[in-house]
């Protein structure tokens, strides 16, 4: 665990070093470009870091190092794990990019207890009397903030990549981040494509293309793309990856059941964000396509009917919330959950890995599955 703490802290000085090293060049531009820093530095500090303690103990899981971050270290130890520090702070740098673009395309108002970067620009807009819409502004504002965050995602990941004498491993680990970048950004397209075409499709289908939602925009990325980076980085053999995956991708499906349970009936004052954010939202979620097949026909009009509502009253979302949990969703959600976290850490266990890695995956597991925030 100590080791795991110690990644974060150097992630953060990472990230923090890396923004200080990109200000004075848009300062030389102008004082009103600020914003984009600032908003980069809170947006990018603190958080779980899931991703980096994946990629970490994905790279720990080939590597099998045992000194942790030992300052004696020199040469090839010394720079594979300069390497291993900078990938997980790209993943924090790419995810962060990815909540701003998530955001906007949600109309999500908060994010982690504080406005969400969107609105921020908003009111500069307004705070400042400027011409034309703040909403346009903002969003338009955020949306360049992501893709600048996307952009700085690659320049510390190739800063990694450069720290490895091993080329092979550098293809390697930079085809797995290219991989994931492409499959999230599909999956955040089949997310709005699910909230908006769900009538198009038969009923039987719904579950399915829910699922495929789950895997792409979040289960993928979250879990499985940071173990397969982090031990393509260390020269992970076709075995130990393809171990990794099996572990992955069912933990980042449970990962994000998870988040859906807590879109829903999460404390707001844990997840920062509102009660039954994913109701205003619409979100299509296994939990939801649960719902819809065991409600009666009349609650389940009335379920979409309100779901996407905006401007859903704390009544209506209570009343959705009761509906939800008593036709039995929540506690379907629950077996699936259990199910795919006994799938990932049965192939942990088996998986030609080191000892001290397999250890801290399976209480990571335990920690992404049963989370409140």
């Amino acid at each position: 665990m100590a080791e795991s703490t110690r990644l974060v802290d150097l992630v953060q000085a990472d990230i923090d070093g890396f923004l200080d090293g990109r200000e004075p060049l848009l300062s030389s531009i102008g004082p009103d470009l600020s914003p984009l820093i600032d908003f980069s530095r809170d947006l990018l500090r603190g958080g779980k870091r899931f991703r980096a303690l994946f990629c970490y103990w994905g790279w720990q899981s080939v590597s099998g190092h045992s000194t942790g971050f030992d300052p004696a270290q020199h040469g090839k130890e010394r720079s594979d794990l300069a390497a291993v520090v900078k990938a997980a702070s790209a993943l924090e740098m790419f995810h962060a990019a990815a909540l701003v673009h998530d955001d906007i395309m949600d109309s999500s108002d908060m994010r982690r207890g504080m406005p969400a970067a969107h609105k921020r620009f908003e009111s500069l807009h307004t705070d400042g009397g400027w011409n034309g819409s703040p909403r346009t502004f903002g969003q338009s504002a955020a949306l360049l903030l992501g893709d600048l965050l996307l952009g700085w995602s690659d320049e510390l990941f190739d800063a990694g990549l450069r720290e490895l004498p091993d080329l092979a491993a550098r293809e390697a680990a930079r085809l797995e981040f290219n991989r994931m970048r492409t499959e999230v950004t599909v999956g955040q397209y089949l997310d709005i494509l699910e909230e908006r075409s769900w009538r198009s499709y038969p009923e039987p289908e719904l579950l399915a293309r829910a699922h495929r939602v789950i895997v792409y925009k979040s289960a993928k990325y979250s879990i499985e793309a940071p173990l397969a980076i982090g031990a393509a980085l260390a020269g992970g053999s076709i075995a130990q990856v393809s171990a990794l995956r099996e572990f992955g991708l069912p933990l980042g499906i449970a990962y994000q059941l998870r988040d859906d349970l807590l879109g829903v009936f999460g404390d707001p004052q844990t997840t920062g964000k509102p009660a039954g954010d994913d109701l205003r939202e619409g979100k299509r979620t296994v939990l939801i396509a649960l719902a819809r097949t065991n409600l009666a026909p009349n609650a389940t009009r009335l379920l979409d009917e309100l779901l996407g509502d905006t401007d859903l009253s704390a009544q209506q979302v209570s009343m959705l919330q009761a509906s939800i949990r008593e036709c039995g969703a929540v506690e379907q959600v629950e077996r699936i959950i259990d199910h795919n976290v006994r799938i990932a850490i049965e192939a942990i266990e088996n998986a030609p890995v080191s000892t001290a890695a397999r250890e801290q995956l399976v209480q990571l597991a335990d920690t992404v599955s049963n989370r409140s925030a």
